[in-house]
């Protein structure tokens, strides 16, 4: 019969992969998009208008970007701001002309990891 010693090295050894398993992902997970504003495929008022995307991690504000693309293919940069939510990136966008419209984000993630995407929406007068 084995000494309790032994039994307790044994299934400690068999518990730790298991419990590492199931908690690595939520440590390494990229920033994955929840919810955002304006949403995917979304049809916005001309003029101004917030932009907030809500992230399943926090967010180093300082080194992500937000870029919109206009329907001519200018670019411009929009300024994140700053004291927003850790999970959240959030900007002003002005003088919205009518067409489709790219809004592009780049984030970094506390864990390091940089994911990126586009969100396309159109501006139409009401």
């Amino acid at each position: 019969m084995p000494s309790p010693l032994f039994s307790r090295f044994i299934v400690a050894a068999l518990i730790m992969p298991l419990a590492q398993t199931v908690t690595a992902p939520a440590v390494q997970a990229h920033a994955v998009i929840i919810g955002s504003t304006p949403a995917v495929d979304d049809t916005v008022a001309p003029g101004d208008s917030d932009v907030t995307l809500h992230f399943n991690s926090r967010i180093d504000h300082q080194r992500s970007r937000l870029t919109l693309v206009a329907p001519d293919g200018t670019i411009s940069s929009l300024a994140i701001v700053p004291d927003s939510a850790p999970d959240v990136v959030a900007a002003k966008m002005s003088g919205l002309g009518t067409g489709q419209y790219r809004l592009r984000w780049q984030v970094l993630a506390i864990d390091g990891h940089l994911t990126r995407g586009d969100i396309r929406f159109s501006v139409k007068t009401p």
